[in-house]
C-alpha cells in the first residue's frame, strides 16, 4: 500500500497504523480477556489510557475484518470513500 492508502489512528502524539499485524492484536483484544495494559504493550503504546483512546477511535466494522482480508477490504473502503467525495 502506498502512504496515501494507510489507515492511521492518532493517539496522543503517536500514529497507530492499522495493518494485518495490528488488526490481529486488536481482534485478540476484542475476543479474549486481554487487558488494556497488555494491548498497550503489544502495540508499543505507553500506557493503558493510550490503548483505551485507540479502542474508542476504532470504527466498529474494522474489528470484524479477517487480518488476511485487510488489504482487499481497505482498498474497497478507499474506493467507496473517493466515490462519495
Amino acid at each position: 500500500m502506498s502512504s496515501e492508502e494507510r489507515f492511521v489512528i492518532r493517539v496522543g502524539d503517536k500514529e497507530v497504523e492499522i495493518n494485518e499485524e495490528t488488526l490481529k492484536i486488536l481482534r485478540r483484544y476484542k475476543r479474549t480477556e486481554m487487558t488494556l495494559e497488555q494491548l498497550a504493550a503489544a502495540l508499543g503504546l505507553e500506557s493503558w489510557d493510550e490503548a483505551y483512546e485507540l479502542v474508542k477511535r476504532i470504527p466498529a466494522w474494522l474489528l470484524d475484518i479477517e487480518p488476511t482480508m485487510w488489504k482487499v477490504t481497505y482498498k474497497r473502503y478507499v474506493v467507496e470513500k473517493m466515490k462519495q467525495q
